[in-house]
């Protein structure tokens, strides 16, 4: 990072400061006299002989459909040319309600096709002759039955719902509310991807700081500085499949590993999907659960299955509603939730942690958001550390790595942030283990440990200049102590990012708990590559 310094995009510090604390989104019109495309899917994921339905508005009358699998290597499936479609209107609040679009045209899958991701690309003449273009995206999940040797990879669907910006609200800021300025704690899958979850340019910053942070400098976030300079959306590396999910199935399959592809939704619905796998894998930014995605996970573990997560933020507790359609997700307005009023309060939309949800994060994965969170990023340990300090060198994990006690894993492609899992815990003799009352499941062993913050906080820096300020640090002190004072807060706003690993029943959970530890695949960090095929060969061994 020597010699490094921040880029600036061409952007005005009036316009950097936009890019992070303003509200912008796709939206129906958004590229003006130049015309555009959009479309989405009926569904998030289908079985082989299923029909994908698009729904599809567009200011050309014609266009040209790819379809591409987009795994180890981009195969083209199938191309149509000559579609034929027309504008349709867009409800205002179509991120809650849904866009309720026309169908425009339906493709069978065929029984040769794989599991895997689906990339849709459409393609069209704008008005001023230049080529428009949209990129969505489906799963094909797996067929039943037993799968000796094969990964089941879980697409973070819940966390992409959360973060998708088309149309003007998400479960962060929102067009909703009496001033149009809520986020949305209802959101629907039935509108296209926001700008970034499917397709990203070589290049695009990720959340975690590349460059150096001078002494008393106010943070910056490059990322959506760049987002606003190149029209995508400010959440598109907070959640997608072009930033995480992705990075992960392409270097299984280069790997050689043989991997299927589901989403979250069949875990809720359908949690025998699980059945058969040796290992279940979950990466990248997974926030967002249903209780059934949960109850389906643990009970394939403790029947004997193998579970591998490297993945950060489990956090939050989702209800889905309309067959899957929408997600709900009060949040901080938890108090507004209308299961409050006579309903089951253990589904309670808000933190696992919160005591009338009564199931920590940790009873699955081991570790839990609410003492772990952001790290390497605004004013929440910007020069901290870029991977997992190792403390128990000697774990399986590790065989043949070479790595040594006080080595950090990941450092050189950044494997440790933005958001990270973590627990309470005590050193003892230079080696850390689970507080008491930490919630840690019995036998979880701590092999990599890593400082996190849960609020920016500097005498140097204004608060003007935070994007994260203190509201979660206030929010985990509300759900953990119970009140909001300074006392609580101090508390609770030191965090840790972990990697653990435990039994639980007749199977075991690896737990590297991190949202960045894809960017180790996708940089191809020997290291790295090592471990989490150290993972996957121990899992699919049936060790």
């Amino acid at each position: 990072m020597t010699g490094q310094s921040f880029p600036d995009f061409g952007l005005t510090p009036e316009e950097r400061r936009r890019a992070v604390h303003g509200h912008y989104y796709e939206q129906p019109g958004m590229d003006g006299a130049r015309g555009e495309i959009w479309c989405y899917t009926d569904r998030y994921a289908y079985r082989a002989g299923d029909t994908v339905t698009l729904f599809v508005s567009s200011t050309a009358e014609r266009y040209r459909l790819d379809i591409v699998r987009d795994g180890g290597v981009e195969t083209p499936v199938l191309t149509l040319e000559g579609l034929s479609a027309r504008w349709q209107d867009t409800p205002d609040q179509c991120s809650v309600l849904g866009c309720g679009w026309k169908a425009s045209h339906a493709i069978q899958i065929p029984a040769a096709w794989s599991s895997g991701a689906y990339r849709i690309t459409l393609t069209a003449e704008g008005r001023d002759g230049r080529l428009i273009h949209y990129h969505h995206l489906f799963i094909l999940r797996p067929t039943a039955g037993a799968k000796p040797g094969r990964i089941l990879q879980v697409a973070a669907t819940g966390t992409w719902t959360a973060y998708n910006t088309w149309g003007g609200s998400n479960h962060y800021q929102g067009i909703t509310g009496p001033n149009r300025n809520q986020y949305a704690p209802v959101v629907s899958i039935e509108r296209p991807f926001c700008r970034g979850f499917v397709v990203l340019p070589p290049g695009a910053p990720r959340v975690p700081l590349e460059v150096p942070v001078p002494p008393a400098m106010p943070p910056r976030y490059p990322h959506m500085e760049w987002a606003y300079a190149n029209g995508y959306s400010k959440k598109y590396t907070s959640s997608g499949w072009a930033s995480y999910d992705s990075h992960f199935f392409r270097w299984a399959e280069r790997a050689g590993y043989a991997i299927d592809l589901a989403s979250q939704h069949e875990l809720h619905v359908e949690p025998e999907i699980l059945n058969g796998y040796d290992c279940v894998v979950f990466v990248g930014h997974d926030e967002y659960w249903t209780w059934e995605m949960r109850d389906a996970v643990e009970t394939y573990v403790k029947r004997g299955g193998k579970a591998a997560r490297f993945a950060g933020n489990f956090m939050w507790q989702t209800r889905l509603e309309d067959e899957g359609r929408r997600q709900v997700c009060y949040k901080y307005r938890v108090e507004e939730d209308p299961i409050l009023q006579g309903g089951d309060l253990t589904r309670l939309s808000t933190s696992w942690e919160d005591p009338r949800v009564g199931r920590p994060g940790s009873e699955t994965f081991g570790l839990i958001a609410t003492r772990g969170l952001y790290v390497g990023w605004g004013g929440c340990a910007p020069r901290g550390a870029r991977g997992f300090p190792i403390y128990r060198p000697e774990h399986w994990a590790f065989a043949g790595t070479g790595i040594y006690y006080g080595d950090i894993l990941g450092a050189d492609s950044h494997v440790f942030g933005y958001e990270v899992d973590g627990l309470d815990y005590i050193i003892e003799g230079g080696l850390p283990r689970p507080a008491e009352g930490s919630g840690a499941p019995e036998g979880l062993q701590i092999i990599g440990l890593g400082m996190s913050s849960l609020k920016e906080e500097s005498a140097d820096i204004p608060a003007d200049d935070q994007f994260l300020s203190d509201e979660d640090a206030l929010f985990v002190a509300k759900t953990l102590i119970g009140n909001e004072s300074a006392a609580a807060v101090d508390k609770i706003k030191r965090g840790a990012g972990m990697m653990v690993n435990f039994p639980m029943g007749k199977g075991e959970v690896f737990h590297a708990g991190s949202c960045e530890w894809v960017a180790g695949l996708l940089r191809k960090d020997p290291m790295v590559e090592m471990v989490t095929a150290n993972i996957m060969n121990r899992y699919l061994s049936g060790r």
